[in-house]
């Protein structure tokens, strides 16, 4: 009986060369009618599209600096312009058609080999079929038809909970391509048009390659064309992070389910403790103020004195009008605010903050800081533009600028927890708290030098909340900066806790928000998406939810630990009963 075929079952005839073609049909190419070969033509085009153009805009550049009309043109430019439009369209003509072709047929795949590989890989494969059949079948000689392909089951290394994975022959070969080299793995996602087939042929290609099972990270159940161009380049799965709930959360009079995604045990817990005490004590009270966002590009002049030159102008509140102009005209909700300006030595460092809608706002402010960058190099053309960040904004860094200055919501939070709710609900005492509140987040943050960091572990909440609502988890570096304060009141019965955060950097709309999963954590807390009423009032209300619940986690970790029962705590949630027994023995 013959030997089962182990990935290929196309009709033997596929062997046969594909290079041959008919007589009458073997014309010569198109291209041997050049006076060159095709890749001296190629390059010389090039060169030539390449050169025209940049001459052309430093003419034009040149007319608008001397106030010289565009239409009046030079022999040389009439010369340029024509060059300009040969070379554009011999390359369209040779680039373009493939490239739309590419779009509008789905590629055989044939086109997932190189052209320098295609016929040794024909080769190799037709001696493996060889082996594999017996050569009169190899050859196509037997009479009846072969049965149609059917798909190739292969062992289970990958895809979830299911006993196999199923792979077409199309699917198999574009595998071994990607395994081979020949076709790059972020190209899969716009050859195939199917975003979900390139993650499972991706991630079946990096087994192979690595030898390393991903049986435990899930591919199914996940849209991945919503992260396409947006949140994620070359998936292979996704990662699985519980989803807790803590409150209701009441804050200016309303209550709120705080979502927070941890694998951190006791955090959901205590923060739903924290939340009950303020809820118990008549709630918090969180206020915005103030609201942008920031960027500080990088720029260089020959001398410090052309430096201070353009600080003063900037600065200059006669110019701000003209500024804001250029800075708003490439959005709806971006209105710059404010420009503050550094110097050292040489360079200038320009801190531009603007308003963002309901949006984070990082490439809202970025465009608009480009604008002006392109409006100043008229009257200063020695500006050097080193970078559109210097590290004067600061993002995803610890910065005492926006400790100080603040960046995108700065907030304020703070509650007034009754005395009984202290010792019932919390364990503790008032005068117990503000001590370690004084001894721990004040003093003890100083001896350490910290930066922002006067607080017990406001990172927690800002983290978990951030990643179950699409935010960027990056930016809690400056949004957990917060500075909290607790001192007793009503005569030493009550206590007053506050949080002060300065630059908490939400948006409701754009990045991870628009996913499934993190618009219904949004949802839950009612700022899903755009504010149709108020632009940014979404954004705005849910950074003071982040405050309001990183006070409750506050409140409930320094009465764990003024009362001693943090580690109690933890060895309950955040551990097995299997742990806990053997620490207690």
């Amino acid at each position: 009986m013959e030997a089962p075929r182990l990935y290929s079952t196309k009709p033997a005839q596929s062997l046969k060369p594909s290079k041959k073609i008919p007589l009458e049909e073997d014309h010569g190419k198109a291209s041997d009618a050049l006076p060159l070969p095709l890749h001296l033509t190629n390059a010389l085009f090039f060169t030539l599209f390449f050169s025209v153009v940049y001459f052309l805009l430093s003419r034009w550049r040149e007319k608008i600096r001397t106030s010289t009309p565009l239409h009046v043109v030079t022999f040389s430019e009439i010369i340029a312009i024509l060059s300009f439009l040969a070379s554009f369209i011999y390359l369209l003509g040779f680039f373009g058609i493939d490239f739309v072709q590419s779009l509008v047929f789905q590629p055989s795949p044939d086109v997932w080999i190189a052209e320098d590989e295609e016929e040794d890989n024909e080769v190799l494969l037709a001696k493996e079929d060889a082996r594999m059949v017996p050569c009169g079948q190899a050859l196509d000689c037997s009479l009846p038809p072969l049965p149609p392909a059917a798909p190739i089951v292969t062992v289970q290394k990958v895809f979830d909970e299911k006993p196999g994975t199923v792979t077409t022959e199309e699917d198999e070969e574009i595998i071994k391509s990607v395994v081979a080299g020949t076709t790059p793995s972020y190209s899969l996602e716009s050859k195939l048009g199917d975003c979900k087939r390139a993650a499972a042929i991706r991630r079946e290609a990096l087994q192979r390659l690595t030898g390393k099972s991903l049986s435990g990270l899930p591919l199914d159940g996940f849209d991945y064309e919503s992260i396409l161009g947006q949140c994620c380049e070359m998936p292979v799965g996704y990662v699985q992070i519980p989803v807790g709930i803590a409150g209701p959360l009441l804050v200016n009079g309303r209550e709120y389910s705080v979502p927070m995604a941890t694998t951190e045990g006791c955090l959901v817990a205590s923060t739903n403790r924290g939340c009950k005490a303020i809820h118990l004590s008549g709630g918090a009270t969180s206020v915005l103020l103030k609201d942008g966002m920031t960027r500080a590009p990088c720029v260089r002049f020959g001398t410090a004195k052309r430096a201070a030159d353009l600080k003063l102008y900037l600065e200059d509140p006669d110019n701000f009008e003209t500024l804001s102009v250029v800075f708003n005209r490439s959005s709806r909700f971006g209105r710059l605010q404010g420009i503050k300006c550094a110097i050292a030595g040489k360079n200038l460092y320009i801190r531009f903050t603007c308003s963002t809608g309901d949006a984070m706002g990082m490439n809202m402010v970025s465009k608009g800081v480009q604008n002006v960058l392109d409006f100043l190099q008229t009257d200063f053309p020695d500006m050097d533009v080193i970078g559109i960040s210097g590290n004067f904004c600061s993002d995803k860094k610890p910065a005492a600028v926006n400790w100080i200055e603040g960046r995108g919501k700065s907030v304020v939070c703070e509650a007034i927890i009754k005395g009984d709710v202290v010792r019932k609900v919390l364990k503790t005492s008032v005068e117990s708290l503000v001590e370690l509140n004084m001894l721990k987040n004040l003093t003890g943050s100083a001896m350490a030098g910290a930066l922002g960091g006067f607080n017990a572990h406001a990172s927690n909440i800002v983290t978990a909340i951030y990643i179950a609502t699409g935010q960027d988890p990056a930016q809690n570096v400056e949004s957990s900066h917060c500075i909290t304060m607790m001192e007793a009141v009503n005569e030493g019965k009550d206590l007053h806790i506050s949080v002060t955060m300065p630059s908490i950097e939400v948006g409701t709309v754009g990045g991870g928000t628009q996913l499934a999963s993190q618009s219904a954590c949004l949802n839950l807390l009612g700022v899903k998406g755009a504010s149709k009423e108020t632009p940014g009032a979404n954004s705005r209300m849910l950074a003071t939810i982040v405050a309001g619940a990183v006070l409750a986690g506050e409140l409930s970790l320094m009465s764990a630990l003024a009362a001693g029962q943090l580690v109690k705590s933890h060895m309950k949630y955040n551990r097995s009963s299997k742990d806990v027994s053997k620490a207690s023995s």
